[in-house]
Order: structure tokens, then C-alpha cells, then sequence
């Protein structure tokens, strides 16, 4: 029996509410040849770009409605500024014409000061994914992202290279003990963390986010579903590091990365449909809806988005620390960074607020962690602070595969071939996952040497992820 799409599949893909849902929904009733997959893919494609469609012989009704939605105005309708400021681009000639557009839309807002596009670029909602955009006293929920405070956490410990392949067992054991995935999954009873940030007074803003604390407590220590990962690996300083006091050498590390879990996401949705009915943008920027940072639900979504992040930050601390407690080493560096989130800063001598979806600071000095892919090294990097990039560089190598292009191109064949080429032992991933569906992460820091320098290279060995092809809940 084939799964059907419902009504509120459609909106929370973006569409507007109204007679547009029901044209959709009739397309799908003949599914026309499609999987449920590929219409939800199509119905991506459509939206972002209905012009495409309109002699299509399947979605040319759906197409044809969203345009003439686009122009309809509301009294008070928000118009976009036809004459915006360009936006810097690194590594453009791998990005797709997707993730351009999105940001050329961007652009637009009456309240954009400036913006960036990272080499990792991709299609998302809104703001593309690695994506920069600087606001002057407006906050965007989808320019910051679902997964909100999303982020990668590095540990390097004092176990040299050797000790990690004569111990992979012991390692492999203890990764399984010590991490949990897929959305959904939590801790119950003797087996739920405590953290400082459940004492955290925004639990106590308002009724919806109080309603969320059990949930996130929870899930906290856990690490969910989609690209989220808990990994060992070698990390390599090619020469001494007298900021972080390293020596030459290789040692074992721990990455991880994952955000906020059911709780970010739920707080994502909540504020990104008030934003919505607030902010009546054009339909071609209407995920891009901004609330005032001067309005009561400006700043009741930042403090909700800063608890967000403060809580994915407790969640990577609650893994480092039992990880280092199972393996009973010393840690000789910790670096942490994050995406998918809004900061305020300084930008031409102007407060500005920088969303960066899946985007990484990469101020001056400041440390990051650039990873790859299961199979693909991933970079221990020092800022630039370069202005044109807003102090930014990728978070990843980011996809060139969506995850329905990936399941439905590469086989199990040769996903086990290429893991078992670059000695990589994973626990769980779908082919979603697969290394083939990112971009290469070469070409990536090739395109950003002006972002960041390289302290030091990870190559992972040991891969932990979701099996159930979950997304957050």
C-alpha cells in the first residue's frame, strides 16, 4: 500500500494555505509513476522554482497557481528592494543554480546589510544552505534552520595512532555504549543526564517553550537522525600548534556532530509560521519571513534559539565527557563551533545580525572544524576574519545529491566498496549518507583559502549514524 502525502505533508514544505494545498494533493492522488520520494522531491522543485513547470504535463497547474499566488498583495504586503547589494561567492562554479537563486532572493529583504555564499552551497528552505546573511534588526527562523545551534565538537586525546588499530574493538564498544541516534530516540529513568542548562530560566518564557523541557531532557546526550554523527578518527598536525600547545604528530580524536534535537526543530516550526503571518513577503521570499528584533516575538524567538543552542552545546558535552570517562584519557584540545544560528556583531562599524545557515564564523582566529564525509577528511581550521565572507566559512563539504537522488543512484555494493577502500568501519547510515552524495571536500577548502588556515587534518575511522533514515522530530 503506497503511502499517501497529506495536507499538512504540502505545508510543511512551504506551500501556502488555501486552494493551492488541494491542487497538489489531486496531483498526487494519480501519483503519476512517481514513489512518494520523488513527488515530495518535485514538489520541492516546483515551489522554489515554478517557472520551470508551467508546461509541464504533470505539475503545470500546481506551477501555474503558485505563480499567480506570487502576485498577490496583501495590504500589508512587504516588497522586496529590486535593486539589491551583490553578494560575495566562494567556489561558484560548483554551487547550483538553486542555491544562487535563494540567495539572490535574499538579497532582496528590506532589511539585508550584506551576504555570502559558501563553496559548500545547497538548495534548502529559504536561505540556502551555506548561506550567509547580515540584517539590520530583523531575525529570519529559516534563515537560521531547523536544526537550530547544530554543530561540530572535536576532542583530541593523548593516544597515539598505533594504540587506536590495536584497540578497535575496545573503541568500537564503547561507541556504541556511549551514543544513541535516530529521531525520537531519548534516555529514560537512571539513564537521563542532568545539565546545567535545564535550569535554564527561558524553559520558563512562555507555555511552549516550558512544554518542550521534558522532552528535551529526555533527549539530552543523544545525537538523532539525518547527517549527525558520533566518529574516532586520526587527527594529523603536520607541524607544532603553539596555540593549542600540540605537538607534531597523530593522535586519536573524537568528533561529533548534531543540534538541538526535537526541541530545535519544534521551536524552528513554531516561530517560523508566526514569522510567516507577521511578515507578508512576496511568495518567491515567503520562507525567508522575518520577525523585528524591537517586537516581543523577535525577541522571544532569540532567547528560545539561544536556549536552543545552549542545549545542543550540552548535548555534545554530555558525549565528550562520557567518552573520556570510558576511555580514561587526557584531553590535550577541545574546539567547538556551530551553525545554524544568528549572531550579533559588528559589520562596517554597524550592529548587524548574522544568520549563518550551516555556514561556520571563521573570525579571525577563531577555531572551526570543517568535516567531509564518512570516507573524506575533515579540516581543524583558524579563521581569517575575511569581511567580503562576513567572518564565515563552509560547515561541510555539502551535498550534491539530494538524499532521494542518493538512495535512488547508489547501491549498497558500492557503499560497502568505498568504506571498506578507506578503512572505514561504520554502524548504521543509509544510503542517504553515502559518501558519493557529498561534494569534495578538497575542492571545498580549495575554494576558501582565503577563509580559513588548516591547523590540522581528521581522517575518520570509526562511524557512528542513525540506521532508521530519520530527520529530526
Amino acid at each position: 500500500m503506497k503511502t499517501q502525502i497529506n495536507g499538512t505533508d504540502i505545508l510543511e514544505l512551504g506551500f501556502p494555505e488555501g486552494k493551492i494545498i488541494g491542487i497538489a494533493l489531486k496531483i498526487n492522488s494519480k501519483r503519476n509513476g512517481f514513489t512518494r520520494e520523488e513527488m515530495i522531491e518535485n514538489y520541492k522543485n516546483v515551489l522554489e522554482a515554478p517557472e520551470n513547470y508551467i508546461d509541464d504535463k504533470v505539475f503545470s497547474k500546481l506551477a501555474v497557481a503558485l505563480i499567480e499566488k506570487s502576485n498577490e498583495k496583501p495590504e500589508d504586503f512587504i516588497a522586496l528592494n529590486q535593486n539589491p547589494n551583490a553578494y560575495s561567492a566562494y567556489g561558484l562554479d560548483h554551487i547550483e543554480d538553486g542555491a544562487r537563486k535563494q540567495m539572490e532572493v535574499a538579497m532582496k529583504l528590506p532589511v539585508t546589510v550584506a551576504g555570502a555564499l559558501m563553496p559548500d552551497a545547497h538548495q534548502g528552505y529559504g536561505l540556502p544552505i551555506g548561506g550567509v546573511l547580515a540584517t539590520k534588526n530583523a531575525i529570519i527562523p529559516y534563515g537560521v534552520g531547523v536544526d537550530i545551534g547544530c554543530r561540530m565538537a572535536l576532542s583530541v586525546y593523548d593516544i597515539p595512532e598505533d594504540f587506536y588499530f590495536e584497540n578497535e574493538a575496545k573503541f568500537k564498544k564503547e561507541l556504541i555504549a556511549n551514543s544513541i541516534f535516530g529521531a525520537g530516540h531519548g534516555f529514560h529513568g537512571q539513564y537521563k543526564s542532568d545539565h546545567a542548562v535545564l535550569e535554564n530560566e527561558t524553559f520558563n518564557m512562555n507555555p511552549f517553550v516550558k512544554n518542550l523541557k521534558d522532552k528535551a531532557w529526555s533527549q539530552l546526550g543523544s545525537s538523532g537522525g539525518g547527517n549527525h554523527f558520533v566518529e574516532f578518527g586520526i587527527m594529523e598536525f603536520a607541524q607544532d600548534d603553539a596555540v593549542l600547545n600540540i605537538p607534531k604528530g597523530k593522535y586519536v580524536a573524537l568528533l561529533t556532530h548534531s543540534g538541538s534535537r526535537g526541541m530545535g526543530a519544534t521551536i524552528a516550526g513554531h516561530y517560523t509560521k508566526i514569522a510567516k503571518d507577521e511578515c507578508k513577503l512576496p511568495e518567491v521570499a515567503r520562507n525567508l519571513a522575518y520577525l523585528d528584533m524591537n517586537s516581543q516575538l523577535g525577541q522571544e524567538y532569540w532567547l528560545a534559539m539561544n536556549l536552543a543552542g545552549d542545549y545542543a552545546s550540552a548535548c555534545h558535552e554530555i558525549i565528550h565527557n562520557k567518552m573520556e570517562r570510558a576511555l580514561g584519557a587526557t584531553i590535550l584540545a577541545k574546539v567547538e563551533n556551530h551553525h545554524n544560528f544568528a549572531w550579533k556583531e559588528i559589520w562596517n562599524g554597524e550592529e548587524v545580525i548574522v544568520h549563518r545557515k550551516g555556514a561556520t564564523p571563521a573570525g579571525k582566529g577563531v577555531m572551526g572544524i570543517i568535516p567531509g564525509s564518512m570516507t573524506a577528511p575533515g579540516f581543524l581550521v583558524r579563521g581569517k576574519g575575511e569581511e567580503n565572507a562576513i567572518n564565515s566559512a563552509s560547515h561541510g563539504a555539502g551535498r550534491q545529491m539530494s538524499r532521494t537522488q542518493a538512495i535512488k543512484n547508489i547501491t549498497q555494493t558500492e557503499m560497502k566498496s568505498i568504506l571498506r577502500d578507506h578503512g572505514v568501519t561504520l554502524i548504521g547510515a543509509g544510503l542517504d549518507e553515502a559518501p558519493m552524495a557529498y561534494k569534495d571536500i578538497n575542492q571545498v577548502m580549495e575554494a576558501q583559502q582565503d577563509l580559513v588556515d588548516v591547523v590540522a587534518k581528521f581522517t575518520p575511522k570509526l562511524v557512528r549514524m542513525a540506521d532508521d533514515g530519520s530527520k529530526e522530530d
